[in-house]
């Protein structure tokens, strides 16, 4: 059947994700398998923001079945929104933790360098390399999720070498 490989984009207000099956034969095309986001409300407590990324993460990982998740490491840019950020995070690595769950992690410029082979491309240069290596005729929608699918891609890439 392949390998589920499952692409991780960590954040509290969107948490993007992203499943693909990689082919066992090496000339096949790697699929997609589905694509989306977790949303929590910047009106709602940060424990509660926190519990739903828990739920549905849990959720997730049971409708999925992943073999493989990669997940992007944290990019320090603005201290109060990485802290929450970081908070996210850890919560999705004790789900993860909790499912057993295999995990490699990828910085923002190793996702880009695998996907465009420069590590400081643009998000568009990024989507169309995931459009094309999905061999998709649109970029996923929203942002979030495309970012989860270039994840998972990296991840099939490094494996893949």
């Amino acid at each position: 059947m392949g390998q589920r490989i499952l692409g991780l984009d960590p954040g509290l207000a969107i948490v993007g994700f992203g499943a693909i099956l990689c082919p066992k034969v090496e000339q096949s095309p790697v699929t997609l398998i589905d694509f989306g986001v977790i949303k929590t409300s910047s009106g709602m407590e940060i424990g509660e923001r926190l519990c739903i990324i828990y739920e549905d993460l849990h959720t997730i990982m049971q409708q999925l079945q992943p073999d493989l998740v990669a997940i992007e490491k944290l990019f320090f840019y603005r201290m109060a929104n990485t802290i929450a950020v970081a908070q996210a995070r850890g919560v999705m690595m004790l789900v993860l933790a909790q499912h057993k769950m295999p995990l490699v992690e990828f910085t923002p410029a190793q996702i880009k360098q695998a996907l465009t082979g420069m590590g400081n491309a643009d998000k568009h240069d990024v989507q169309l390399a995931v459009a094309r290596e999905l061999n998709l005729d649109y970029i996923p929608k929203p942002d979030d999720a495309a970012d989860g699918l270039a994840v998972a891609l990296t991840a099939w890439f490094q494996c893949h070498d």
